[in-house]
């Protein structure tokens, strides 16, 4: 089912967003034979513009 084109986001437009606003995105993944872990992996992912970091990041100061 199609959206109507009023709806629709182009890529550059959904870029644009997500590096406004910001994205974190967080994991694990754990690599195992016979039961014994080999690999542990803690995934930890912002992805935001650096205006965008700055900005946030000056307000966290004048909250403190």
């Amino acid at each position: 089912m199609a959206l109507p084109q009023e709806n629709r986001a182009s890529l550059c437009e959904l870029l644009d967003r997500v590096l406004n606003t910001g994205v974190v995105a967080m994991g694990e993944i754990v690599i195992s034979v016979a039961g014994i872990d080999l690999v542990y992996l803690n995934l930890n992912l912002l992805l935001t513009s650096v205006e965008t970091a700055v900005v946030q990041s000056r307000l966290m100061r004048e909250l403190k």
